[in-house]
């Protein structure tokens, strides 16, 4: 199992989960020793998507809102992504490291493996929330 940073996990997976902060997402990723911290935080989407390289490996924690006109509320997306330019070896590292990983990141409704950025294109991922979630209720006006 790969070491994991904790504290430093913990941390900032809270604060994505705070209602009262403004960061929706974090990243977690391995440091030169090869332990899982955390790499970056932040309140805009597209943000995250731009720490997605396609030569790495990272986790990402996002929250997403999602409900109906009458009742919002939040839930959460593990993401781990595996860069299409990453060596079999490394890739394969990710199935396994993830569930050091998601023993600190443990509350949320989706989880996307993928090294495709369309797949967490933010409609995309909302619609992936939306069918985890059940039913959608709405008022019927588009």
């Amino acid at each position: 199992m790969v070491a994991v940073d904790k504290e430093g996990l913990n941390a900032a997976y809270e604060n994505v989960r705070d209602d009262k902060s403004d960061e929706t997402w974090a990243t977690f990723g391995y440091d030169d020793s090869n332990q899982v911290v955390h790499l970056k935080s932040g309140v805009n989407y597209d943000e995250f998507l731009e720490e997605l390289k396609d030569d790495e490996r990272l986790y990402g924690f996002v929250r997403i809102e999602s409900g109906d006109e009458l009742s919002k509320r939040a839930k959460f997306v593990l993401v781990a992504w595996v860069g299409e330019n990453l060596s079999a070896m490394k890739k394969a590292k990710v199935g396994t490291d993830k569930s050091s990983v998601k023993a600190v990141l443990k509350n949320f409704a989706v989880e996307i493996l993928t090294g495709e950025k369309d797949e967490l294109e933010l409609e995309h991922v909302k619609k992936v929330v939306q069918k985890a979630g059940g039913a959608n209720y709405g008022t019927g006006q588009h």
